[in-house]
């Protein structure tokens, strides 16, 4: 993937997610957490994964220049998360999200990513407020998005979900 921006920091690279990522992107939407925090994709496979990114990934950042960036550390290559840019139904505006594999939690990978994306989204996409959406029982997702400068607003409710979900927003 060509033409698209790629971002680093001390620890990581980040890079639009693509089809070689497949099996990654399988593993980790099918971890507990993302399916109880995000919720189930009916990814079964290598080959559902590589559908979700061509269909539900690759558009928008076709569209927008912006998207879903594998997460992945410098020291191994390893994929470890995700982290990006996302035009959401039922959200107003640009809406930054983040998931990592449960071995690499709380190593500051998350803020890492996040911080570097969000510095992305402000300076060279020109987006001039973002939003955090996080269930009500992911504390940890929670005080990221408040560590990365959103304040909570209020509750919402996504287009065909009856989760209740917390909505934060960062404005320049």
């Amino acid at each position: 993937m060509t033409g698209y921006h790629s971002f680093e920091t001390d620890r990581l690279f980040l890079r639009p997610t693509h089809e070689s990522d497949a099996e990654f992107i399988f593993e980790l939407l099918n971890t507990p957490k993302w399916k109880q925090f995000i919720g189930d994709r009916n990814i079964h496979s290598v080959e559902d994964a590589e559908g979700y990114i061509n269909t539900k990934m690759r558009p928008q950042l076709e569209r927008q220049g912006f998207s879903n960036y594998t997460v992945i550390r410098k020291e191994d290559g390893a994929k470890i998360g995700t982290c990006g840019l996302y035009d959401r139904d039922g959200v107003e505006g640009i809406d930054i999200g983040f998931a990592f594999l449960p071995q690499f939690e709380r190593q500051g990978y998350a803020f890492e990513a996040a911080s570097r994306i969000m510095s992305a989204a402000i300076h060279i996409f020109k987006i001039p407020y973002l939003k955090g959406i996080t269930t009500q029982d992911n504390e940890a997702s929670q005080r990221l998005l408040e560590k990365l400068g959103l304040k909570y607003v209020k509750d919402v409710q996504l287009p065909n979900d009856d989760a209740l979900l917390r909505l934060y927003e960062w404005h320049s």
